[in-house]
C-alpha cells in the first residue's frame, strides 16, 4: 500500500490540518485571553507541534516515493526562506518558550 493510501496517514493528516486551522483562528484572539486561556493555548500548540513532528518523521522514514517527494518539497519550500524543517521546528519552539516566559512575567 502506498503511504498516502493508508487510512491512518489520511486521518492524521486531516486531523492535523483541521486542528491547526482551528488553533490559528483561535490564536487571533490570543491577546484577549486570560492567563489560563493563554496557558491552554500554548500547551495545545506544543502538543500540535509534537504531533506534526512525528507525522513528518513518518514521511522521512517511509520508503514510499511520494512520501520522500513530499519531504523534498517541504525542504525546497522552506529552503526558499533560508531555513530547514529542523530550523522551522526550532523557531516554533523558541516562539512558544518566549510566550511562556511572557506569561510567567505577566503573572508576577
Amino acid at each position: 500500500m502506498a503511504f498516502f493510501e493508508s487510512e491512518i496517514v489520511q486521518e492524521e493528516a486531516k486531523r492535523l490540518f483541521t486542528d491547526y486551522q482551528q488553533l490559528m483562528q483561535l490564536g487571533s484572539e490570543y491577546g484577549k485571553f486570560d492567563r489560563e486561556g493563554k496557558k491552554k493555548f500554548i500547551d495545545t500548540m506544543e502538543e500540535l507541534m509534537q504531533r506534526y513532528r512525528v507525522f513528518m518523521k513518518r514521511f522521512e522514514l517511509s520508503e514510499d516515493f511520494q512520501a520522500k517527494m513530499t519531504v523534498e518539497q517541504l525542504r525546497t519550500q522552506l529552503g526558499q526562506f533560508g531555513i530547514t524543517p529542523e530550523q522551522m521546528f526550532e523557531q516554533m519552539n523558541q516562539t512558544l518558550t518566549r510566550m511562556k516566559t511572557e506569561l510567567e512575567q505577566d503573572s508576577r
